[in-house]
């Protein structure tokens, strides 16, 4: 008879999906559909997730171990050709291989030369970090500053707030206005829709503020374009119009938050008509804009992280995350402002992780940290200690890592040993000395919290592991025992880090959040319980409306004295990134570009698969600009052009439409392999940080664009 098992989407996306997974007699899936039972994902799933099965069956899947062929040169690869640089072997004689290598280069170079480089791939607490840290804790390794997605706005509303919480998904039909600010929700977050578009049916408007007309801004009421790189100084400008016209709220105000006074003085500066002149808005869609803001009750901001990536990106989201404050819209079941759920989940990191491990290491000490948002520099800079080990779990930096061409020089080092866990031939398994094969989530057991909602999930592993495929615990499980690491922790089963996550054998110091959450309790609710809020009872979770709250002060922070203290601007200010149309660097490249995501792929992962590409044909290796930008340098609708600056140049194909305004140019990311001329667009971003935790700054890039030199023919392998 067939079953169902309750298995939970791992991909990095805020809705962190239940999922019901049909299994046939002879082991095999056949079928999948969001859980009905859960709140959120009501049963349904995205576009992408909807032909998982396409992914987990793909004939293209990686299933055993393979090694370069002696002599075969590190470059990259045509799409399904891979086999002919490299070669299967055994599970056994790839983790004597990789034991015995990273042994050796940590003997003669130091252990901080072996670099790890994971993201979320998998957001499953196992998966992402549980296992592996412990491995490269105890080796030595260099430690990886995980900055290239979340970290700047992370701790950007961290600084005013104190935790990483926002307004609950489920509240969302009880605001009046819906503020989508660069949140494509539509396109990556679509299991919110149904609750903005039951809101819109209580009477709720929907605006957008985005520099791009994407799917949502397309459906709202009201789109309002936005020069890009611009979100600071049109919230510090918001901020001015509620102060003047006396619009805030003065007793939360004064009862929660610190810092107005100088807040005051800094939004002074940020006048209705200077705000104009930076972001391209008119005096009177600020002013309307801010006015409808500030006067409905709930008013909800949904922020997503496209705002962070620019150099401007912390004092962006610091500004933004302010709003609800001054208005004192979180007393509001239904207001506020939604960035990332994340810090609800209380999980015992510490002994996931085990960072004291570092002291048992060679090293006796904490090991060096590599922002991956450089990784680039990391990989080119030869002195020592330089990376000669580079090992990849969980992403794909050969085409989701800024300065790309700077990554590919450093991946294409010969002295370079370069370990790739992986489900298919990705861009950066064309650079691998040793390429292991990865279970997908069907595959293996984890537990998974969310940044889009407040429930815990157990996702049960569903079918067996396809061919040889291995998850990330396995993996590093192995190599700990063939390193010989004696700690105990090394053969932890997966239920135990189950166990430990949820600190079920501490009950005493669990978090009260997670109070009474076991793998059992989850297994018997289905899959999913919702975190334990002490003001829940109603499920009414307002996390904001008073305090104390987790900050130096216990209030929230509009002037932070901790960044002060780091030389970081105590308050937020708009900052003209180099590479901008305010710089005197627009004379040689007067286009900016918004280097998209794709709508139907998930960062890098999902290219690959005909189904998905064909979901996306519309936009590969397209750039969109404006007819305005276009008719001056004599090119036209579906010309072959070069867009281009000082790291290099590109080749696509032009799209004139409405999507962007002047000035604005717009591509998407795809795999280096199925791009014309092997690269995407992170050719043209740089490795330049921006003003707070070093996250990149693929957001705040200048290019010009130009018609081809030569004509471009289509790929085969790009149909």
């Amino acid at each position: 008879m067939p079953r169902t098992v309750h298995a939970v989407c791992s991909h990095d996306c805020p809705d962190s999906c239940g999922i019901l997974v049909t299994i046939d007699e002879s082991g095999r899936a056949t079928q999948l559909r969001g859980d009905p039972n859960h709140p959120v994902t009501r049963g349904f799933l995205c576009g992408k997730v909807a032909k998982y099965l396409d992914r987990v069956y793909s004939p293209d899947r990686l299933l055993y171990p393979m090694r370069r062929r002696p002599g075969v040169p590190k470059t990259m690869l045509p799409h399904g050709r891979e086999s002919e640089s490299f070669e299967r072997i055994s599970w056994d004689e790839a983790l004597d291989t990789i034991a015995n290598r990273l042994a050796s280069i940590a003997r003669e170079h130091g252990p901080e030369s072996i670099l790890p480089y994971s993201y979320a791939g998998t957001i499953g607490q196992l998966g992402y970090g549980s296992m592996d840290r412990r491995f490269f804790h105890r080796l030595g390794a260099s430690q990886l500053d995980r900055t290239i997605c979340s970290e700047t706005g992370g701790q950007a509303l961290i600084s005013v707030y104190g935790r990483k919480l926002g307004t609950d998904t489920e509240a969302f039909p009880h605001a009046k206005l819906i503020l989508a600010w660069a949140a494509n929700i539509h396109g990556n977050n679509i299991h919110l829709w149904p609750f903005v578009e039951e809101a819109r049916r209580n009477g709720a408007r929907l605006v957008v503020l985005d520099p791009y007309a994407t799917r949502t801004a397309r459906a709202a009421d009201w789109h309002i374009p936005i020069n890009p790189g611009t979100d600071s100084a049109l919230a510090l400008g918001m901020m001015h119009i509620i102060v003047r016209d006396r619009l805030f709220d003065q007793d939360y105000v004064s009862r929660w938050t610190c810092g107005f006074d100088q807040l005051r003085e800094r939004i002074a500066e940020y006048p209705p008509d200077r705000v104009s002149s930076i972001t391209g808005i008119s005096v009177a869609d600020i002013e309307r804009l801010t006015r409808d803001y500030a006067t409905t009750q709930p008013a909800v901001i949904r922020l997503n992280y496209g705002v962070q990536r620019c150099d401007n990106g912390g004092a962006a989201t610091r500004a933004i995350a302010m709003l609800p404050a001054l208005t004192g819209a979180w007393k509001h079941y239904g207001g506020g402002l939604q960035l990332s759920t994340s810090g609800a989940f209380k999980w015992d990191s510490t002994a996931l992780q085990r960072p004291d491990l570092m002291l048992a290491s060679p090293l006796g000490r904490e090991a060096r940290v590599v922002n991956m948002s450089i990784l680039g520099q990391a990989l080119t800079d030869l002195r020592e200690p330089a990376v000669h080990a580079l090992f990849v779990y969980n992403s794909n930096p050969a085409a989701v890592a800024p300065d790309q061409a700077s990554v590919l020089r450093g991946l294409a080092r010969a002295d370079l040993f370069t370990v790739v866990h992986e489900q298919f031939f990705t861009d950066t398994a064309d650079y691998a000395d040793i390429v292991l094969p990865a279970t997908t989530f069907f595959e293996h057991k984890d537990i998974q919290g969310a940044y889009g909602h407040y429930y815990v999930q157990l996702s049960d592993q569903a079918i067996a592991p396809l061919g040889e495929s291995r998850s990330n615990v396995w993996l590093f499980s192995q190599l700990a025992q063939r390193m010989g690491f004696p700690e105990p922790c090394f053969r932890d089963s997966v239920d135990d880090l189950i166990a430990q996550a949820l600190r079920v054998d501490d009950p005493e110091h669990q978090h009260p959040w997670l109070a009474g959450i076991t793998a059992e309790t989850l297994h018997d609710a289905g899959g999913a319980q919702r975190l334990r809020f002490e003001d829940d009872s109603k499920q009414r979770f307002l996390p904001f409306a008073e305090g104390p709250f987790d900050t130096p002060t216990g209030r929230i922070e509009f002037y932070s004295a901790s960044l002060a203290a780091q030389g970081i601007d105590p308050l937020p200010a708009f900052v003209p990134a180099p590479e901008s149309r305010h710089t005197a660097a627009s004379e040689r490249f007067p286009l900016e570009l918004l280097a998209r995501k794709a709508d139907n792929y998930m960062n890098s992962t999902f290219p690959n698969l005909p189904g998905h590409r064909q979901m996306e044909s519309a936009y590969n290796g397209v750039l969109e600009l404006h007819a305005d930008d276009a008719t001056p340098r004599g090119i036209a609708d579906g010309d072959f052009v070069d867009v281009f600056n000082d790291r290099g140049s590109l080749a696509l194909r032009a799209h004139v439409n409405g999507s962007v305004r002047p000035g604005v140019v717009a591509a998407r990311l795809d795999w280096n392999k199925l791009s014309e001329g092997g690269h995407n667009v992170n050719l043209l971003t740089s490795q330049r940080l921006n003003d707070l935790a070093g996250g990149p700054t693929f957001y705040s890039v200048l290019v010009d664009v130009r018609p081809a030199a030569s004509s471009h023919q289509n790929r085969s392998d790009l149909r």
